[in-house]
This record gives C-alpha cells, structure tokens and sequence, in this order.
C-alpha cells in the first residue's frame, strides 16, 4: 500500500507538471517560437541622427570583433559614436581609438566617467556620461549597445527604420549569443529560451499589455523617449538594467519591441561552465528582488515543470507504473518540443533538446548560489568592481 501510495503522488505530481507545459504552451504568449524578427519597415523620407553609446570596462579582448562593425555602418544620416572607457585597466580606450585610426568609419569619441558614485552600478554612470556627451548633438535616437556586440553592417539603418515605421519609443534586439564550447551549447540557448518564457516577445510589443523587457546588448530608444522616462538616472538602482529601461519607457506610455537578432552577435565568448555560472547567478537572486518566498517558490516550480517529467518516467519505469510513466513521458515530451525552436534559432543539433531538464537543474543551482552570495555578504563582482548594495548588481556587458 505504501509503495502505491507514493506511485500514485508521482503520478499526481507528474500530471501537475504535464497541466503546466500545457498551458505554457498554449497561454504564456507562444513563447517556444522564434519567429519575433525585426517587424515591418520601411526607408524614411528623411534619415534622423543617431548617437552610439558603448559603455566598456576592460573589453580589449572583444573590441577588434566587435566595435569596426560599428564603425563600418551603413547608415544614410548622420551617426556618431560614444565609447565611454569605465576605468579600464587593459587598454580599452586606446585600442578603441587605434581600431577606429585603422578602420575609419563612423567618428569615434572616446571618454571616460571617472568612479561611479554610490547608487549607480558602473555601467550605467558610463551609459549616463555617454548619454550626457551625446545629447550635445542633439541626437533624435540614441543606440544602446555593449561593447561585446558586432552588428551587421545595415543594423542601425534597419533599426531606426523599424523605430519610424512602428512607432516604436525602443526597438531592442536579443543578440545571438556565443555557442561554440560544449557548456556554451548547453546553456546558452537555454538562457534567451527561460527569458522568453518570463517575457513573452509577443507581449512586449503590444500597446495595453504590462510586459515590458529589453535586451542591454542593443537597444535604439528615442533621446526625446529617454529625457521623458529619466533615462538612466530613474533605473540607477535598479539590478536588471535592461528590463527597468523598458519597464520604465512602458510605463510612461511608450511603445516598445523586442525581438531575436539575425545579424547582431555577441562575441564574447563563455567557454567553461564557471563563466556561465558567474553570469547567471550575478543577477538571479536580483531578478527575483531578494525575496526568500519568491526563492522558494522558484525553486520548487523549476522543479515541478523542469524535474518531475524525467524522473517520472524513470519512477514508472522503474515501478512498473504505466501511467506515471506515460504521464511523465507526455510533459517531457512537451517540453522539448517547445525547446527545439530555440535550438534550431541556434544552429544546434536537436539531440540537446530532451536534455533540457539537466540544464534547468544547472539553473536551479545557480539561482540558489546566487541566493547564498547575497546572504553572506559578498555581493556582486563584475571586471574587478564589487557591488555589495542589493540594488547596485552590474548587469552583463
């Protein structure tokens, strides 16, 4: 009786998770698909100018891949570009003005903000100084992008025409992320697939809708858009910078949009799992605002939607239970059905895709460290800088 006992609350337990997937797939904005591409555009009547923001704290590794597609645009008004140098140690503002002697391009201005002051991550305080120099060119949209981000040579032209043709206050592309070491292909695409499942592209672009989202790589915001939302000294607190910009355009009434890249990569490279580790959990316990009940809770629906099928299955099995098995088998299956889009977006062999609850399992372990660090004190460290205030985590980039 006791062992069909605990069969039977597998069971139960395995059709809770098999209700979730099906209603993730059916109720939570299409997620799994990888359709959101840059919307309808076309070239307007009059090209606005457009000033470029790169903030960049030792980024000399990255900087020859990234930054000459920058100054290679092809862009038919007039753009400018701002590298603020965040107290670099490795060469970063002079190998930015040597890459852009070398290229030519676009005119490069380099500068630097000098220390952040308390209540601002480093990043931002560069995005602010960057903004600052800009707006002295009376730019009408302001590129947001990390220095780790090398955009096609029409990105910025596709972008405004995308801004103008909407009507969008900020366009913002999900870069293609690196995927070329084992962890790499592992996590990566699992990354921008839990972050479409929180935020739904299809959501963030409907006017009416409380979904609001960004992605910090590459973002085209309107500067007029950005003095109205206090861009960025309103999200100088905040831990997920990209996320509190669009919140904060949103939430003034602005219209935004966020979708896939084609051609916007980035090139930094996270080739041992302890990199994505350090990434992930930087900012997880953040996102869920220091909360032990939202801990908690996150944990245990990882769990349920993630874990439960596949050790269904094997419980099932293993107990001869049909139906717990089938139960089991039938969300794991769900579940990597909803996975193969991301993975084909990525270029990468769907033999990944039922080997999505191991990744999540990899997740949950980060987001619990990431819990653990703040509880003892350490903070967040990014490039040399630790952040020990809860609201003053550096963001990626």
């Amino acid at each position: 009786m006791g062992q069909t006992s605990r069969v039977s609350a597998i069971a139960w337990t395995a059709a809770g998770s098999l209700a979730a997937w099906l209603w993730l797939l059916l109720c939570q904005g299409f997620f799994w698909r990888t359709d959101v591409r840059l919307p309808h555009r076309t070239r307007p009547d009059r090209w606005p100018s457009v000033c470029v923001v790169v903030p960049a704290r030792d980024e000399a590794a990255v900087l020859p891949a990234s930054l000459p597609s920058l100054l290679a645009q092809d862009y038919p008004g007039h753009a400018e570009i701002f590298l603020i140098d965040d107290g670099s140690s490795d060469g970063t503002g002079e190998l930015a003005r040597e890459l852009a002697r070398r290229h030519g391009g676009l005119p490069l201005n380099v500068d630097s903000p000098g220390e952040p002051p308390a209540g601002w991550t480093g990043k931002l305080w560069a995005v602010r100084h960057g903004i600052g120099l800009a707006r002295a060119r009376d730019p009408e949209y302001l590129l947001l992008t990390d220095a780790d981000i090398a955009h096609a040579p029409d990105s910025l032209r596709e972008l405004v025409a995308a801004a103008r043709t909407g009507g969008f206050d900020a366009v913002s592309l999900m870069a293609r992320l690196r995927v070329e070491s084992l962890w790499e292909r592992l996590v990566v695409p699992a990354f921008v697939y839990f972050f479409a499942q929180l935020y739904p592209f299809r959501r963030i672009g409907k006017k009416g809708t409380r979904t609001a989202a960004a992605a910090g790589g590459c973002v085209l915001l309107s500067a007029e858009t950005a003095v109205r939302a206090r861009i960025p000294d309103a999200i100088r607190h905040a831990v997920i910078d990209d996320v509190a910009l669009a919140r904060a355009v949103k939430g003034g009434g602005g219209h935004i949009w966020l979708g896939l890249a084609e051609r916007v990569d980035s090139v930094r490279p996270y080739p041992r799992l302890r990199d994505l580790w350090a990434m992930v959990s930087r900012s997880a316990y953040a996102q869920l605002r220091h909360n032990p009940l939202l801990l908690t809770g996150t944990v245990a629906g990882l769990a349920l939607v993630y874990l439960v099928p596949p050790l269904a299955v094997v419980a099932g099995l293993a107990a001869t239970d049909t139906v717990t098995a089938v139960v089991g088998g039938l969300a794991w299956l769900v579940m990597t059905g909803t996975y193969v889009p991301m993975l084909r977006y990525y270029r990468q062999p769907l033999w990944l895709a039922p080997l999505l609850p191991f990744t999540a399992f990899l997740y949950l372990l980060m987001t619990v460290d990431s819990a653990v660090q703040h509880y003892r004190g350490r903070g967040a460290a990014w490039k040399g800088r630790t952040y020990t205030r809860p609201d003053a985590v550096p963001d990626e980039g």
